[in-house]
């Protein structure tokens, strides 16, 4: 065989093999860039919630199919809070991210991202693919709310200015869950709107020193440079290294079986879903029928 037919034969074959790659190294492509009002529609739910809160809530999305189970978990362990609830979620060695089992100290948080799993996953992806459009959302939306005089600083959480709008809670170790309507809060105040009582601060959870290992107390936004820290490192998990990212934690990943269940099983009722869903106060029913 001349040199010139081996040549054009290593070509080809090399030619074949590289166009095989990319089914088995690159995986499904990544899901379509969303144009700005789409990404409006689906950051507007969550985009006045505290900074600390929203930086959990980006990270958990992507990670959309252990939303249902560890929203099913919490809401059967909603009755313990604080050292408690920590250590529940410690020997039950759940199985799920450690941005996940950060939500479950908010069963409603969990509850409203595993009954539209659509949203969650479109705002996972978009968080995956899209980091920096989404922050610039989250500021083009907060903007709007405290232009119109919806968003203000209250007893519950401090609203900065700036180039950058931030949300923080008065007290670090409690996170409050905010209540709005984004069709109305986003707008000019229509005639017979309080401003003043469009967004409820009234439901809340206490985060202490217990759940740090999760990340709380170090997760944030750096506005300006568009990096979201959690567990106070940023987060660097994108659609290419999903697969591989591992995010830096204190609490350990447990895979296989999961231990034995050692805790009672309290699924809220409707009235204990109602409150957060309203903005209200927090009601624990298992405590009162004990």
């Amino acid at each position: 065989m001349s040199i010139a037919r081996k040549e054009v034969r290593i070509a080809v074959c090399a030619a074949l093999v590289f166009a095989a790659l990319p089914a088995f190294s690159q995986g499904p492509p990544p899901p379509s860039t969303l144009p700005p009002q789409e990404l409006d529609r689906l950051v507007d739910r969550v985009a006045l919630y505290p900074d600390p809160l929203l930086a959990q809530i980006f990270a958990a999305a992507t990670f959309p199919d252990q939303i249902p189970d560890a929203a099913r978990w919490g809401d059967q362990h909603h009755y313990l809070t604080g050292q408690a609830l920590a250590n529940a979620i410690q020997a039950d060695q759940l199985p799920w991210d450690p941005s996940v089992q950060a939500l479950l100290p908010f069963p409603s948080v969990l509850d409203m991202m595993a009954r539209d799993p659509n949203w969650t996953n479109q705002i996972g992806n978009a968080f995956l693919t899209q980091q920096q459009d989404v922050m610039d959302v989250v500021q083009r939306q907060r903007q709007r709310a405290k232009d119109y005089g919806y968003l203000r600083t209250n007893g519950q959480i401090v609203v900065a200015g700036g180039p950058y709008i931030t949300i923080l809670p008065v007290d670090p170790n409690f996170i409050v869950v905010p209540y709005y309507d984004p069709a109305i809060v986003f707008f000019p105040p229509r005639p017979g709107i309080v401003v003043g009582g469009a967004i409820r601060f009234g439901f809340g959870v206490s985060i202490g020193a217990w759940f740090r290992p999760w990340g709380w107390g170090y997760s944030r936004f750096d506005w300006g440079t568009h990096v979201v820290f959690v567990n106070n490192a940023p987060w660097r998990r994108t659609w290419v290294n999903r697969a591989t990212y591992v995010h830096p934690y204190e609490v350990r990943r447990y895979e296989g079986p999961r231990a034995p269940e050692r805790h009672e099983l309290h699924e809220r009722s409707e009235r204990e879903r109602a409150a957060p869903a309203r903005g209200e106060r927090r009601v624990e029913e298992h405590r009162e029928r004990r």
